[in-house]
């Protein structure tokens, strides 16, 4: 969960994105979730994770960092 949240916040800087607005797109009233989120607290869902894709132009698979 670290590593995934390290890279969604890699790739809302590659994206010149703010936190606010990933928090309009997703339509949350704080951005608590998202920095959750980078923190690697907690994971998007599955809804959150096809969102996050459109807003950073990649695939799912680009955002979760599997560890073997």
């Amino acid at each position: 969960m670290i590593k995934t949240g390290r890279n969604i916040a890699r790739l809302r800087k590659i994206n010149d994105l703010t936190i606010k607005d990933i928090q309009d797109a997703m339509g949350f009233n704080t951005p608590q979730a998202i920095y959750k989120w980078m923190r690697g607290e907690a994971v998007p869902s599955v809804d959150n994770l096809i969102v996050l894709s459109e807003l950073f132009d990649t695939a799912i698979d680009e955002i979760l960092v599997r560890t073997n």
